[in-house]
């Protein structure tokens, strides 16, 4: 027979719920703010998921470093 996981850790229910308790009352007043949070976070971590799955993967190519770097290097006059 498997133990509980809360008999591993000597955790009874009594114990337990003393402990929630004395959460509620030291955090209560911060826990609708966590929980906001908390659900935001889930969101956004779903939504950055799907958005990586619809942009279909490119290599990088050095095209573009190059095209920028012949554009941003200007000739140097040879008279100064």
């Amino acid at each position: 027979m498997a133990a509980p996981l809360l008999a591993v850790f000597g955790i009874g229910q009594t114990e337990l719920i003393i402990l929630c308790v004395i959460i509620l009352i030291l955090f209560g007043h911060r826990l609708p703010s966590v929980m906001f949070s908390l659900g935001k976070g889930i969101k956004d971590f779903k939504h950055g998921l799907n958005t990586q799955e619809e942009e279909p993967e490119e290599p990088p190519t050095g095209k573009k470093i190059d095209e920028k770097k012949s554009a941003e290097t200007v000739p140097a006059d040879k008279d100064h």
